[in-house]
Order: structure tokens, then sequence, then C-alpha cells
């Protein structure tokens, strides 16, 4: 695959503080990328520096095989799409979809019929009359894309677009979104410290900590395989076991992780070799409708947690079947064991 965007060696200081710490990737041509991490992890002002908002203090940035130091912002062929949606209050929606032609002297009845062709695009078709402040979160937010992608840029980026919107709105908008991109076919950067995002809609990511990136991969490879304890316990939900506990569970000192949802309640069978098993009582229980969590604190202190989906095999809390206090064994196969590479 072609590369649409590559960073070779990248830094971007600000005096002593390392936004952006000699930091490398590429992002493939018609790929979904995310960058996803922490507030100040670097990802934000790895965004500017592709559009051309912020200047790489050492290192190199190419976009579409060219040399970005030399390309003001306004000659790249990218565009932004932002957390606010930084739409025109006093225009309707189509002229603030058509603003981007308008500027470039595009012919009225050739923008207008631009802007309504991307208006189908984002499922707005019958809104252009109305003003922002008529519409949802949701269909603001489709503005803002329409906006951005009437100007055929080949790369999109988008910065905590769904951050505004609700829960539900932006399960939703996550799907369309994605399924914009499929359709349109141009590659979207998406920065974002929602893991869920991350690992629903993009073909891979890369995860930001302190200015640098911990991982770069599938959203399979890096929830199944972290480099690293912080990108376990970032995304997803991990245990962490360092390496004492780990010599007393399964009797090789070192740390590793793992997932929740692979530990299960084991109070009948011994263990036959292949297991890690723990033993201690019920600390805490969250029921989340489709699943629990139950917390499981050893005679040592340490704590472990496993999630459980509820069925009608699985009693769930309201059960009373388990309930905190209550003595437990728990285990986990050392096949879903990862330990970290780096």
């Amino acid at each position: 695959m072609d590369s649409a965007v590559s960073f070779h060696d990248v830094c971007r200081y600000y005096g002593e503080v390392r936004a952006v710490d000699n930091v490398s990737f590429e992002v493939g041509d018609g790929e979904f990328f995310a960058m996803l991490g922490p507030s100040g992890s670097g990802k934000t002002t790895s965004l500017r520096l592709i559009a051309g908002f912020e200047k790489p203090t050492s290192g190199e940035i190419m976009i579409h095989g060219a040399r970005t130091e030399k390309i003001p912002p306004y000659e790249r062929n990218v565009n932004t799409v932002f957390q606010d949606y930084a739409l025109f209050p006093h225009m309707t929606v189509l002229k603030n979809v058509a603003y981007g032609l308008m500027v470039k002297g595009v012919n009225k009845k050739a923008y207008f019929q631009k802007a309504n062709e991307m208006l189908d695009v984002v499922k707005l078709g019958n809104l252009g009359a109305r003003h922002p402040s008529q519409l949802s979160g949701g269909q603001r937010q489709r503005v803002a894309l329409a906006r951005a992608l009437i100007n055929e840029p080949r790369v999109l980026l988008l910065d905590e677009p769904l951050g505004a919107l609700d829960l539900k709105l932006r399960k939703q908008m996550q799907v369309e979104l994605k399924a914009l991109q499929r359709q349109v076919g141009i590659t979207f950067i998406y920065v974002t410290h929602d893991q869920d995002e991350a690992l629903s809609m993009s073909d891979r990511l890369a995860v930001f900590n302190e200015g640098k990136i911990e991982q770069v991969g599938s959203p399979g490879e890096i929830y199944e395989y972290p480099a690293s304890d912080f990108v376990a316990d970032f995304v997803g939900d991990a245990n962490i076991i360092d390496a004492e506990l780990a010599s007393r569970l399964n009797g090789e000192k070192k740390s590793y992780s793992i997932r929740p949802e692979r530990i299960h309640f084991h109070d009948d069978a011994p263990d036959d070799g292949g297991l890690c098993v723990a033993e201690g009582k019920i600390t805490d229980i969250h029921y989340h409708g489709a699943s629990t969590r139950y917390t499981l604190t050893l005679d040592d202190g340490n704590s472990l947690f496993l999630v459980q989906q509820n069925s009608s095999e699985i009693n769930s809390p309201t059960d009373g079947a388990i309930q905190v206090g209550m003595p437990k064994r728990i285990a986990w196969s050392k096949n879903d064991i990862r330990y970290f590479s780096a």
C-alpha cells in the first residue's frame, strides 16, 4: 500500500516540554488510522504537524511522497474536522458546506450542486435550508464532515470529532463515520482518547504516551498482544500481574497482562497444570446489564478482576449467587497470558 502520510524521527518541543519525541510511523493511502492516547500524549500535536498548524523541531514529515517543510497549510491536500464543528451560525447548512468552494471562486451553480451532493453523502440532503442552531449535535458533525470533504482532500484529519456527543449518539456516529470513509475512499487520520472508538473504527492505530508511540498495529494485534503494561492497561481493561505475583501464581517471575474476560470462576475442578489459580474474597461487584465485573482481593492485598457475560446459565448479582465477602477461586489459562515485549 502506498504511503499517504509518514513521520520519520519527528520531534516537536516547546522549551523543555517534548510534546512529540522522536516519533516515526506511516499511514497507508485509503487507510483509517487512529492516534490513541491520554491528554498530553502527543497525538493532537502530531495531527497539527500534518495539517501544518505546527512545525516540527526536527525530523521529516511527508504527505504522498512530498516533504512538507516548505508546503504551507493552505497548499496541503488535507482538511481538518474539529470537535467544536466550527460552523458559521449565520449561514445555512448548504452554504456552510459550500463555503470551501465559494472562497475558491467556483461559480454559484457548481458549488451549490456539489454541496447538495455532499449533503446526500452524509444523509442530510433535506436539511440544506436550515441553520446550524436548528440541528442536533450529530447532524452538525455531519455538516462539518461534508464541508471538509467537499474540497476532495486526499487526507482528512479528525480531532476528537465525536467528543461532544452523548454516548449513544457517539456509538451511532462511529458506525456512520467508518461507513463514510469506506464510501469516499480517502485516508482518515483520527485522534481520540476513547479506546472503543479506536478499536471499532480503525484499520490500524498508534498508541501514544508521553510524546512517544508505544505500539502501532491493527486493533486485534494491540488488544491481544500489547507491547507494554501501558498499552495493556489503556487499550481495554487488563489485570497487570507484576513479576513477584506472577512467580507465586504461575512460577515464572515475569510481569504480564491477562484480560478480565479470560478469567473465570474455578470452584470445583483441580488445577491441571495449564491454569493459573488464585484464591481470595469478593470485594466488589458491578452489574452492567450484559456483563458483570467482579473484584477478587487476595490474602496479600493484591486485587484481580474478571468480567462475565450475564445469561440464563450465569447468575447475575441480583440472584445473590455471588456476594461481596464470599471466598472464591478464579483461574485463567496460561495460553491467555500476554508477556510484554517492551
